[in-house]
């Protein structure tokens, strides 16, 4: 009896914490989401055990072998959790009692490579030019100018997604990105070929009559969704015969790494992909230095003269 009594006491004030989030902090519905799921999580916990102990939660996740980026967040969303109690005169928060080092595990950006963009964009046109019907026509227009931008520009899918016409200014080439934690920045289109490909998608999309203003629609004429762009993309690269396991998040990682590998400067790549830390920008350039060992194996001159004779060497 005593057991239950505290486990009611221990209860996790879930929806409490996420109203409160939705009501003070500007984060977008996926942040918050995650807040709610990794607090059911530990909810769930504190249900069996009977009493919120952070240390033995997160030994327990990393006992069962979680990722360390996944109990790094788990461990962000309780900090903010027991802020929260705090600022409302609710017990102590444990979170300033330890201080949590786990070491991360480096994970490279996946990428295709060029010629596998070429190949997909190869698809697309092949798709449009073979539409014969006006529904055939919309779809072909619609994947390729939307896939046509992730390319160009680097943006995630859930940001493609968000686009309205009051978004997009075609004749200054001109794009405002709604991204993570709903902040906004501008993207130039540099690739006319993009421009244009936008530009007959969007002469279709104004004849639909919709409720709403969304750039990118799906059969039904509503606003798409992430699955519904992931979807898209698969068929796509199938039908382009690329790496199997590409998603549309492949582009994003290449679109910045080679910018960075054609020169560009980091600060930049980080404004562009509407990174708020520098330090996530900085892991492609481990993927162009990575690159470039390759080349260089395969094609430096230097590595066939290590069989010349030492008698044809001379030395100052």
């Amino acid at each position: 009896m005593k057991q239950a009594k505290q486990s009611k006491s221990a209860r996790i004030k879930t929806d409490e914490f996420v109203a409160y989030c939705r009501a003070t902090k500007n984060l977008s519905d996926k942040t918050v989401a995650a807040y709610k799921q990794d607090l059911n999580d530990f909810d769930k916990y504190v249900q069996r055990t009977g009493k919120a102990d952070v240390m033995l939660y997160v030994g327990e996740m990393m006992e069962s072998g979680r990722k360390t980026s996944t109990v790094k967040r788990h461990i962000a969303t309780l900090t903010q959790y027991y802020k929260y109690l705090y600022k409302n005169n609710k017990p102590a928060n444990p979170m300033l009692e330890w201080e949590f080092k786990l070491k991360t595990e480096k994970v490279l950006p996946r990428t295709i490579t060029v010629n596998e963009v070429k190949r997909l964009l190869a698809a697309l046109y092949k798709a449009k030019n073979r539409a014969k019907t006006p529904f055939a026509q919309f779809e072909a227009a619609r994947d390729l100018a939307m896939i046509d931008l992730l390319c160009s520009t680097g943006i995630r899918i859930g940001e493609a997604a968000a686009l309205t016409y009051d978004d997009v200014n075609l004749q200054s080439r001109i794009v405002l990105i709604h991204g993570k934690g709903k902040k906004e920045r501008l993207i130039y289109l540099s690739c006319a070929e993009t421009v244009n490909n936008l530009r007959q998608w969007l002469k279709i999309r104004v004849k639909l009559r919709t409720t709403h203003n969304f750039v990118f629609v799906n059969r039904a004429w509503r606003p798409i969704s992430i699955h519904g762009i992931e979807d898209i993309f698969a068929k796509y690269r199938r039908a382009a015969h690329i790496n199997c396991n590409a998603t549309p998040h492949y582009l994003r990682h290449t679109f910045a790494t080679n910018l960075l590998a054609n020169g560009s400067d980091l600060r930049s790549v980080q404004e562009i992909l509407g990174h708020s830390n520098v330090a996530v920008t900085e892991r492609y350039t481990e993927v162009t230095a990575t690159r470039k060992i390759k080349v260089l194996k395969k094609y430096n001159y230097r590595n066939a003269l290590l069989n010349e004779p030492s008698e044809y060497l001379t030395s100052d």
